[in-house]
């Protein structure tokens, strides 16, 4: 596991920045950690690295924001709204995890596991963001699969 102290939002960024850098197809990265830890900071470095251009907020209310126009489309789940196999299952986002096209970052990723839903065979990034204090954030990963 590497672990990571991000000093401010632009640090948080950046390294979102350098995980693009070396993105391939088929990249689920899972997000875990409390409100306000920098979930969605992340996903914004990403998008910047990977060349999206669009505008990039937390898909709370909408489960899911595609990104397409950069070196590899990138889709941006969160599930805070969503608990327990029967929603997860419902809202349909199983193809995302399974087949990605592009990069997925799913906000929230301990309920899909928790749910026991299905994940694809292609790598996995497991991130856990901790707030360390109001500029400080813990952010360790693991990197699983292929």
């Amino acid at each position: 596991m590497v672990t990571l102290i991000s000093r401010s939002p632009d640090e948080t960024l950046a390294l979102g920045r350098r995980w693009a850098e070396t993105a391939r197809p088929g990249w689920v990265i899972g997000l875990c950690g409390d409100l306000g830890s920098g979930k969605t900071q992340l996903v914004k470095g990403l998008a910047q690295g990977l060349g999206c251009p669009a505008r990039v907020h937390s898909p709370s209310f909408a489960l899911v924001h595609e990104y397409a126009g950069g070196r590899l489309p990138l889709a941006h789940l969160d599930l805070y709204r969503l608990s327990g196999a029967a929603a997860l299952r419902s809202a349909g986002l199983e193809d995302y995890l399974l087949a990605p096209a592009g990069v997925v970052v799913v906000e929230w990723f301990d309920r899909w596991l928790q749910a026991q839903m299905p994940l694809g065979t292609g790598p996995l990034r497991r991130v856990h963001l901790e707030v360390l204090s109001d500029t400080e954030r813990r952010i360790s990963y693991v990197d699983l699969g292929a």
